[in-house]
């Protein structure tokens, strides 16, 4: 009997497996995972136009548009243990874009391989890294900031919360503020960096 005991214990395991935050799922439908205001998301994702939000709502939403391109389901998505992962599908897909929602008060470390990313309305902790394309982050008020650091090894950055516009090769900016609650720093390989 005793060798059969363990069987006993699946369905259990299997009820307790939601309760560790493992969520998973594709792009052929909104995806949404528990998440508390206040804590460190990290997001490792495929290329695309990523649009990454703060809203007043607890936990991490993503939904994705291609023109109803029905290669997007290929698409997937998970979520576990603050780490979220959007990855696979076809290359070919054309415009993918998708949307990430978190709380507001969130730190966030991003790493996009290519594609247009943008931020906007998150209060905390930003580490943004894009191989190839165009990154748009909106700081809110830049006295916020005790440390910022940008870089662009090939393109333009643009950090107009604090008055720098420089353009070329191996650009990078920084600003130290001992006043100042967040850190932010932007890396963009080839491409254009707004800090606005």
């Amino acid at each position: 009997m005793k060798r059969f005991a363990w069987l006993t214990t699946l369905p259990l395991f299997a009820l307790a497996l939601p309760m560790f935050g493992q969520n998973s799922g594709n792009c052929g439908q909104p995806f949404e995972a528990p998440l508390a205001s206040g804590t460190q998301v990290t997001m490792d994702l495929r290329a695309g136009d990523v649009e990454i939000i703060g809203t007043s709502k607890q936990g991490v939403r993503v939904s994705c548009d291609s023109s109803n391109d029905p290669s997007t389901k290929q698409v997937r998505i998970s979520f576990a243990a603050g780490h979220l992962r959007v990855s696979g599908g076809p290359d070919n897909i054309r415009r993918f874009h998708y949307r990430i929602e978190v709380p507001t008060q969130s730190a966030v470390v991003v790493r996009c391989s290519a594609g247009n990313v943008s931020m906007s309305g998150l209060q905390g902790d930003k580490d943004v890294e894009l191989k190839a394309g165009d990154l748009t982050i909106s700081v809110g008020p830049p006295e916020s900031y005790r440390v910022v650091e940008a870089q662009v090894l090939a393109g333009d950055l643009k950090a107009n919360a604090w008055g720098v516009k420089k353009d070329g090769l191996g650009q990078n900016f920084r600003k130290d503020n001992p006043r100042g609650q967040y850190r932010l720093k932007a890396n963009v390989l080839a491409g254009n960096l707004i800090l606005k």
